[in-house]
C-alpha cells in the first residue's frame, strides 16, 4: 500500500475473522517496526507472542477491572485516568463490576496477541525532574508500538492498542516473567478485520497547528 493510504486507514480494529495470521507474516510485521526511531537507537522494546490459551484469558482477566475503571470514568465525561483532574467516579465499584469487552471476552480467539515491554534503563527521559507527570520515556517505545499497526496494515491486517494491562502490571509481571527493571507499555491484538475502515476522523491541520506561537495564527497550505 502507498504509505499515506497506509496512516489513513489504520484504525483501531478490536474485531477479527477466523483467518489465521501466519507466524512468517508476523515476522515480517516485527521486521518492519523495529527500525521505529528511540532514544540513542537504544532500541530497549520486548515482545512475547502469546500463544498459550490459558494465558491470554489470565492477561484479558486482569484487564476486566481496568476496563471497568475506563469505563465509568468515560460515562462522567471524562478522560480516563486523567494525570491533571481527579476522577468523581466510584472506580472500587467499577472495578468489582466491570461490564464485558467483546474483545477480552474472545481474546483466546485472537489470530495474534503481543504484549510489549521496555527496559526502563535504555530509556532517556529528559524531562523526568519536570514539576509534573513525565511523557518523553514513551518516545522511545510507541513509535515501534505503532510501526506494528503501520506494518500489519499494510498487509491487509488490523490491529489495536491497548494499554489495560499496564495498570495490572504487578499481578501480569510473574505470568510473564517480565524482568526486573521492564515495564508494560501495550498489549496489542492483530488479525484480519472483519470490517477494514477506509475514512478516520480526525481534526484538520489547522485546529492543532499555528506559527510561532501556542496562540499564534492558524498555519494553513
Amino acid at each position: 500500500m502507498e504509505l499515506s493510504e497506509v496512516m489513513r486507514t489504520a484504525g483501531a480494529v478490536r474485531e477479527f475473522t477466523d483467518e489465521p495470521v501466519t507466524d512468517a507474516v508476523l515476522h515480517d510485521i516485527l521486521d518492519d517496526a523495529r527500525f521505529a526511531p528511540s532514544g540513542g537507537n537504544r532500541q530497549g522494546w520486548r515482545v512475547v507472542v502469546v500463544e498459550d490459551r490459558a494465558l491470554r484469558r489470565h492477561l484479558a482477566d486482569l484487564c476486566g477491572p481496568v476496563y471497568g475503571e475506563y469505563v465509568a470514568q468515560g460515562k462522567l465525561g471524562e478522560t480516563p485516568f486523567s494525570v491533571v483532574r481527579p476522577t468523581a467516579a466510584d472506580l472500587r465499584s467499577a472495578r468489582f463490576d466491570p461490564p464485558e469487552n467483546p474483545m477480552f471476552a474472545h481474546i483466546e480467539d485472537a489470530p495474534v496477541v503481543l504484549v510489549i515491554a521496555v527496559d526502563l534503563g535504555a530509556l532517556a527521559v529528559s524531562d523526568k525532574d519536570l514539576d509534573r507527570w513525565s511523557i518523553v520515556g514513551g518516545g522511545s517505545i510507541y513509535p515501534f508500538v505503532h510501526n506494528i499497526l503501520l506494518a500489519s496494515r499494510n498487509r491487509g491486517i488490523g490491529g489495536v492498542m491497548t494499554t489495560f494491562l499496564v495498570r495490572a502490571e504487578a499481578e501480569a509481571r510473574d505470568l510473564l516473567g517480565l524482568p526486573d527493571g521492564y515495564a508494560l507499555a501495550s498489549m496489542a491484538l492483530l488479525g484480519h478485520p472483519v470490517k477494514q475502515v477506509t475514512r478516520l476522523r480526525r481534526d484538520p491541520v489547522e485546529a492543532f497547528t499555528t506559527i510561532d506561537r501556542f496562540d499564534g495564527p492558524p498555519f494553513t497550505a
